[in-house]
């Protein structure tokens, strides 16, 4: 699906306010400044992004898992590769001798995807005046083939993937990852028509 450019400008607007949100967040957190950028933001079937995260991400994924449920319903997923995970915790926790994924490093990389999605979800909630509730995030150490996999084969009802590339920038280091909100086509309907609504408010 090819969003108009008067579509994406405002999904990208909408996007970058709940990162800001994150950002200050995570910052709070670590004491360290961080802040987040959305380089692209899409609309795909969901076949589609395999072929889009594949040849970004590969190998072994962090994959922090959010399912969200009101009048816009689906499943909010915040992808980083090995690399970018570990380094991720790293730089967070100031423990440069990890390697892996121990008990302290899963708490950090879940609590990162809970803060993001949270911030994401909330923008959405909040400017689009829709309530949306969530779960409690999960975190998936599992190579990149399997999530895709789940991603396209646990619920036929959800048709789009919302895919944002997203950098945090820390201290000395980048770290890139992907969002990827996954949708069936009535929440996407409204996601547009309510994006379309907050346009309209902040023009008037």
């Amino acid at each position: 699906m090819e969003l108009t450019s008067s579509q994406k400008d405002a999904l990208t607007e909408l996007i970058n306010i709940g990162y800001a949100r994150a950002a200050a967040a995570l910052s709070d957190l670590t004491g360290h400044r961080i802040t987040l950028e959305v380089p692209e933001v899409g609309i795909y079937l969901i076949p589609e992004i395999s072929e889009k995260l594949t040849g970004v991400i590969k190998g072994e994924v962090a994959s922090v898992n959010q399912v969200f449920s009101g009048p816009i319903t689906g499943n909010a997923i915040l992808l980083l590769d090995r690399e970018a995970a570990v380094l991720l915790n790293q730089v967070l926790t100031d423990r440069p001798e990890v390697k892996g994924f121990d008990g302290a490093a899963r708490e950090v990389i879940t609590e990162v995807g809970n803060i993001v999605l949270n911030a994401c979800l909330g923008a959405f909630g909040n400017l689009l005046k829709v309530q949306v509730t969530f779960t409690v995030p999960s975190l998936q150490i599992e190579l990149m083939e399997k999530v895709l996999k789940s991603i396209t084969v646990s619920d036929r009802s959800l048709e789009y993937a919302l895919l944002v590339h997203t950098s945090f920038h820390m201290r000395v280091r980048d770290v890139s990852g992907y969002l990827v909100i996954i949708l069936g086509v009535t929440s996407l309907e409204t996601l547009l028509d309510e994006l379309k609504k907050w346009e309209d408010r902040e023009l008037s």
